[in-house]
Order: structure tokens, then sequence, then C-alpha cells
């Protein structure tokens, strides 16, 4: 038995879809198959239920494209589609397909609409679309399985010591928090914990996504405005405070916390971030 997912998007999107692929692979006993953009597809070797794959561009994909990947789904055995993409062009190739089931949010080809939630943690509105097939989700609980030989290299990579380990992982695009506040921030911190470790590391991408999640994993709290570390902090289970976004788009978890200023991140002081993070 086989599912597709179609999941446009870059990786943070893709990230925050995995809690739900897992929960199909897990509870229908399904093969999976994912169809994303070649630039995100690096975060599926995170999930080894992933048996294959399908790369597609969905914004700029040409009608030779929508027929090749409607050669690609036509040929496996596929029960279910997962569709979180939208467009008369995807409503097309899946019509034409030969899956039986076909949900999604909107769209002529869905055999079965649903409406998830316009807020909250992302990762968790996605169970709108598995109930209609039975399967439950809860995107909190669901955690990275990381290869032993990734963590040890992660380990190698942090300073040495038996102190708590901060990671910090700027996003460094305009509007971030200042990068004289990011380095100076540590110092801060030691005066009142001399023993802290830290590490700043520069935003990452799909392709470098599995030696992200293993420093991440290594670490015991997580300062971040780059998204794609904020998401694998969540999936790891690691504390975390996440600059610039706000607090009910992420799990109602103890440890998490959403920072934001209403003037931009330039407003945050170094004693808001102190506070956040417990250590003020």
């Amino acid at each position: 038995m086989r599912a597709l997912f179609l999941i446009p998007g870059d990786a943070v999107d893709q990230l925050q879809a995995l809690p739900a692929v897992a929960a199909v692979a897990r509870q229908l006993n399904f093969a999976i198959q994912v169809a994303c953009a070649p630039a995100a597809a690096g975060v599926w070797k995170l999930l080894p239920a992933v048996e294959k794959l399908i790369p597609f561009n969905f914004g700029d994909a040409t009608l030779a494209d929508w027929a090749n990947l409607l050669g690609s789904v036509r040929e496996p055995d596929f029960q279910l589609c997962i569709n979180l993409a939208g467009g008369r062009q995807v409503d097309l190739m899946l019509s034409m397909s030969h899956i039986p089931s076909r949900i999604a949010a909107a769209g002529f080809s869905a055999t079965e609409k649903v409406t998830p939630p316009s807020g909250g943690w992302p990762s968790q509105a996605l169970a709108a679309y598995l109930r209609p097939i039975g399967v439950s989700l809860d995107a909190d609980a669901y955690r990275l399985a990381l290869p032993a030989k990734a963590l040890e290299e992660a380990a190698a990579l942090l300073p040495a010591g038996d102190g708590p380990m901060l990671l910090l992982s700027p996003a460094g695009v305009p509007g971030d928090w200042p990068s004289e506040r990011w380095q100076q921030l540590p110092d801060r911190i030691r005066t009142n914990l001399p023993a802290l470790r830290s590490l700043q590391v520069p935003a990452t991408d799909a392709a470098h996504v599995l030696q992200r999640s293993a420093l991440v994993a290594a670490s015991d709290v997580v300062l971040a405005s780059d998204p794609l570390s904020e998401e694998l902090a969540l999936l790891c289970g690691v504390p975390m405070v996440a600059l610039g976004r706000d607090h009910d788009s992420l799990p109602q978890r103890p440890g998490v916390k959403g920072l934001t200023a209403a003037s931009g991140l330039d407003a945050l002081t170094p004693d808001d971030v102190l506070a956040a993070l417990g250590l003020a």
C-alpha cells in the first residue's frame, strides 16, 4: 500500500509536514512517496519510511513537467494522495490518476475536502488531512530518530566541557536580531553561568539538514531566528526560543517560546532574550 504526498514550498514546509507523513506511514503501514521542490528534498532523508522522492517545482512547472509527474504517479499503485498543493494543473493531473482517495483543502480533483485551521502550529494543522483516513496526529509527540554517527559528529563540533550547551542560530537576513547582540549574549550569560558552552551557526538549507538536526539534538537549548533550525528544535524536543515568531505558531509546550516585538527584532534587548531563556 502506498501514499503520495504533494508538498509545495521550501525546506521548512517539508519539515512541518514530516510528523503527518510519519503518522500515515506508521499507522497505515504505507510506503510513502513525496513530490516536492528539488532544493527541499534533503529533508526527507530524515524519514526512512519515504521510499521515493519525486523532484517537482510546483511554482513554475511546465505542461511537460505536469505530464511527467502524471506518469510518475500513475505507474505505482497508490491508494491515497494527500495534496497540499493547489491550482488547476494539479487538479487536472490528479483527476487523470488512478488514485482512489485524494484529500485536499480545495480543488475539483479531491474526493474528500478538509478545512485545516487557519492558525496554530502548522505541523498540527495537518491533522485535518488525516482524519478522513482514520489517522490521528499528535505532532508535538513526534521526535526525529537521528543516526548515531551524525550525533557523534555533531558532538565533536561542540565546545568541550560539561556545562549546558546553547546553540545560536541567526537567520542572517535583513531585519534579524543585530549580529553584535548574538555575539555578546553568551558572555552575558556566563556572568551568572560560567560553565555555559555556546556555538553560533549560520542559517542552513535542506542539503545540510541532517548535520543541523544533529547539532540541535546535541544542544540543551536553542536560540534561533533561522526558521529551519526552529522547526528542527521542535522535532528534536529541544527547548527553544524563536526570535521573531509568534508564540501561537508554536506548540504549546514547556520550554518553547516565541519572542517578537511590534517594531521589529531590533527592539528586543538582550535582557528580553535572557528573560525568554529563563536566565534573567
